[in-house]
């Protein structure tokens, strides 16, 4: 080989090495960054069609409707634990901070943060619902289009239009 193909074949080698290193790191960096949806039914039962569950330490986003009679605070602190739930099991959400204005019980709500345990969230992020109309699209989406509210008086599922 004369030293004018091997130079080329050294150029082309690196460079296609390279490109091969900058899009293994940029897809790296896209996965740890990245922040699957999961309703508290998909934690438990997995992804509809593929039956995946989310792993232990992933970064994720669950929405559900907060269960009523599940918010507790800590006294001395910021701390929060509460759960939520869609249309199945319920999840625990614990959360150090200040929660939104519109955060009760029974509203629709979109917390991100790692599964620190099976079926718990160490929330970094909590969101809530503006009215009592609105609920975040995925939550909509996951939970059908006559999505199910609960009844204050009787602690019961209730079709909402």
């Amino acid at each position: 080989m004369n030293p004018r193909r091997k130079k080329r074949l050294v150029f082309a080698s690196a460079l296609i090495g390279g490109v091969a290193a900058i899009a293994s790191l940029l897809l790296y960096a896209l996965n740890s960054n990245l922040d699957l949806f999961y309703t508290a039914t998909e934690i438990h039962m997995g992804k509809e069609g593929t039956g995946i569950k989310p792993e232990i330490g992933q970064r994720l986003r669950i929405g559900g409707m907060v269960v009523p009679g599940s918010v507790k605070r800590d006294p001395d602190s910021l701390k929060v634990e509460f759960q939520v739930a869609d249309t199945g099991p319920a999840v625990t959400i614990r959360y150090d901070g200040m929660l939104p204005d519109l955060f009760r019980e029974g509203q629709g709500i979109v917390a991100q943060g790692p599964m620190t345990e099976f079926a718990v969230i160490d929330a970094t992020e909590v969101l809530a619902k503006h009215d009592e109309n609105y609920m975040p699209p995925e939550v909509a989406e996951a939970m059908g289009k006559t999505h199910e509210k609960m009844d204050y008086d009787t602690q019961a599922p209730s079709a909402s239009y």
